[in-house]
């Protein structure tokens, strides 16, 4: 069982490298959160909008496997989702959901399904090739699930900008020092946000923390943590979920889209 583990890993790796070694135009950033229920789809979302009002054409994969939501986000009824394509009934074209917001594109998922047919395959980091091989986004915003299962895992070893999204939950550090006890062993940095957190300082300070708690576990010790701000909790957010519109849009000069642009200002001098 072990070799067949090695080698599967093996695989995922020269997969991951054949994806950096190929001089595409589109730029993936891979979001993430160790614990479920942070927020992560939602500001997938608005740094969707954000990017794509700076002029920016924009790329989002629904990649939470089995609990897809941002159809719902977008106020979309794709024709295809990503999994046609990959089974498939569909070319990847077809799966190209365009939204009512200029310059963004979905690759929508399924919610409640189960793809156990799919573990080991890398069928979906060769999704990713594929989509980047289309050389038509700027940017792809690939919006994983909670955890660190088999799947989460692929996505991530397919790109070296990858932003964790957190809150001061106990819990959910635990989750976020695990993602980074996984990601040092391999990749360069991890950028972390922090949501439903009063202030920026109160984030930079845990970051801090948790860099601190990484040093004395012997982490690797050229792995960076880059700390791009927080998000404060709002109830509008939630509010323009359930309509099925973005924050950022409806509200511009919140304080909270400020914040939003100041994730996405360090977010983009971060990313490789």
């Amino acid at each position: 069982m072990y070799n067949n583990i090695s080698l599967q890993a093996s695989k995922l790796v020269e997969l991951a490298n054949r994806v950096k070694k190929n001089s595409y135009k589109t730029k993936i950033v891979t979001i993430t959160s160790g614990k479920g229920g942070v927020g992560k789809s939602t500001i997938t979302s608005n740094l969707a909008i954000l990017l794509s009002k700076k002029g920016y054409k924009v790329a989002v994969l629904d990649a939470d496997i089995g609990l897809a939501n941002l159809q719902v986000l977008f106020d979309v009824k794709p024709q295809n989702s990503f999994f046609d394509y990959i089974e498939g009934k569909c070319s990847l074209q077809q799966t190209i959901t365009k939204t009512p917001y200029e310059n963004i594109y979905l690759f929508a998922g399924i919610s409640s399904f189960e793809y156990s047919s799919f573990k080991n395959s890398f069928v979906f980091s060769n999704f990713v090739k594929d989509i980047l091989s289309l050389d038509s986004f700027d940017f792809l915003l690939v919006d994983t699930g909670a955890g660190l299962n088999d799947y989460v895992k692929e996505f991530l070893a397919i790109s070296d900008n990858i932003l964790a999204i957190t809150s001061t939950d106990p819990s959910a550090l635990t989750d976020v020092y695990a993602l980074m006890k996984m990601l040092s062993l391999n990749k360069r940095k991890l950028m972390l946000c922090f949501n439903h957190t009063k202030n920026y300082q109160i984030g930079e300070n845990i970051c801090n923390s948790l860099i601190t708690l990484a040093k004395k576990n012997s982490l690797k010790s050229d792995f960076m943590v880059k700390y791009l701000g927080n998000i404060s909790s709002c109830s509008n957010i939630a509010t323009t979920s359930r309509l099925r519109k973005v924050f950022v849009n409806e509200f511009r000069n919140d304080e909270i889209s400020l914040q939003m642009e100041l994730v996405l200002r360090n977010l983009l001098l971060n990313i490789e």
